[in-house]
């Protein structure tokens, strides 16, 4: 068991490491870095005994299905070819898993919506929109696509963007010499989408007219900072009489060595002309070069106040206090054991369900369930 301060383990999953956890009323799904394993279905009606009740295999070596959304009856997983898991098989084409999850324990097929290259790295889902990052012929690297899944069936495009650069079966050239510039994924407030967009930074989007996307704004701080953006959280009221954005940089991929990222924080308030004006990294940790996955990575993205639980890499979880987002402060922190063939921690998701329950999700294997003290 670990170690924490305003939080205690409820529970222990050892299952294999994953990518997302989401949480649909007593359900838990998580979705697997590497295959064969797919998704993993656990009922956590008693959180106590938490039961894996069914698993999802991957239907070609050398993919996996890392990120997975459940809403309405309705789960989606993305299906991705990955360097790391190696070559994926003849016939393999990535895209977008459909699900009939009425019976939640047990999903069942419905449709595949497939696109190009390695396929769709990560998601949001509202129930009837999937805000998607499909790679796609004619561009290099992911972009950001709006699906319309009232009929699952038959998902049908939006609308879709780009970044600058991107389109090179339009005639552009990229932009931003050798730095990748590609969608890691959308996430809708209002009429808006934020969009993380790695090392091309992020953007703001007025999906008001769904079928065209227009740009608000955007900024990219690497370099001189030298880690691509991972998620873009806006949130949802004010906080401090402003309306603001946490926007956390990914610790790997780095431009050059460096020590390990941190969590910003952007004024939205005039969305035409954003403004970072604080941040957040952990007591102890600079600028000092440091190994891969030591930093910063993933809030939750379903904001239920102004605790924000995150993911912290080697440094575990970390709920964010951002009440003065001014000064942010460690309201608390779990460090979990390291998992069994690890050399360390490796937080890599984290969710809050209705019952207040923090699920923290390793990269390389098991599931901590946790609650406040």
């Amino acid at each position: 068991m670990g170690e924490g301060k305003g939080i205690r383990e409820v529970a222990y999953v050892d299952c294999p490491g994953g990518g997302q956890i989401y949480v649909d009323g007593t359900t838990a799904y998580v979705g697997h870095i590497k295959g064969p394993e797919a998704t993993s279905i656990i009922d956590v009606s008693d959180p106590r005994n938490p039961k894996t009740a069914n698993q999802i295999l991957c239907k070609h070596k050398g993919t996996h299905s890392h990120k997975v959304r459940v809403q309405d009856g309705i789960m989606l997983t993305n299906y991705e070819s990955i360097g790391y898991a190696g070559d994926p098989d003849a016939g393999f084409r990535g895209g977008l898993n459909i699900y009939d999850a009425t019976d939640p324990l047990n999903p069942e097929p419905i449709s595949f919506w497939a696109c190009d290259g390695s396929g769709i790295h990560r998601f949001t889902y509202d129930g009837r929109y999937a805000y998607i990052s499909p790679e796609i012929e004619g561009y290099n690297g992911n972009i950001c696509m709006i699906l319309d899944l009232k009929d699952p069936k038959n998902p049908e495009e939006v609308g879709r963007w780009h970044a600058p650069g991107q389109w090179h079966a339009g005639g552009e050239t990229p932009v931003l010499g050798d730095r990748e510039a590609r969608c890691h994924h959308p996430m809708r407030m209002g009429d808006r989408l934020y969009v993380s967009y790695w090392h091309a930074g992020w953007f703001i989007l007025d999906i008001s007219d769904m079928t065209k996307p227009t740009l608000v704004s955007g900024m990219d701080w690497s370099p001189p900072f030298p880690w691509p953006t991972h998620t873009c959280l806006p949130i949802p009221f004010e906080v401090g009489g402003q309306k603001i954005m946490l926007v956390a940089d990914e610790d790997v991929a780095k431009l050059y060595d460096a020590g390990p990222s941190f969590m910003w924080v952007v004024d939205i308030s005039d969305e035409k002309n954003p403004i970072p004006f604080s941040s957040y990294q952990i007591e102890g940790l600079d600028g000092s070069p440091t190994p891969m996955m030591t930093g910063c990575h993933q809030p939750v993205e379903l904001v239920r106040g102004t605790e924000i639980p995150c993911a912290w890499f080697a440094n575990g979880l970390q709920v964010l206090d951002i009440s003065d987002p001014f000064h942010v402060k460690q309201a608390a922190w779990y460090m979990p054991d390291v998992p069994q063939g690890s050399d360390r921690v490796s937080s890599n998701d984290v969710f809050e369900d209705d019952r207040g329950l923090i699920y923290l999700l390793d990269r390389n294997r098991g599931l901590s369930i946790l609650e406040r003290t």
